[in-house]
């Protein structure tokens, strides 16, 4: 975190990777993610239909972490419950 993140900081790049399946006969899913990079990108380069579920409490299960080190950023998120937008089956890899 402290290494990848600085050298992303100085870049003004985040690092994201996530996966998200449906669970069957439901509306939800099981979506993991997380991201590294400068604090104003790190939420940012999260999934499109990850976002605004960073430390939210609108669904089944919603385990989330940050942790900050100077000028960087890491982000990691566990979703189970229903998300708007979230695709049957993604993979979802970042650099923004």
């Amino acid at each position: 975190m402290l290494v990848l993140g600085g050298v992303l900081s100085l870049f003004h790049v985040a690092f994201s990777i996530g996966a998200s399946v449906r669970i069957p006969f439901t509306a939800s899913n099981v979506t993991a993610a997380g991201s590294i990079g400068p604090k104003a990108k790190a939420v940012q380069a999260l999934p499109d239909y990850a976002e605004g579920t960073l430390a939210g409490n609108q669904n089944f299960i919603n385990h989330s972490t940050t942790l900050t080190i100077g000028p960087a950023e890491g982000v990691g998120l566990l979703v189970i419950g229903k998300q708007a937008g979230a695709p049957s089956i993604d993979l979802h890899l970042a650099l923004r």
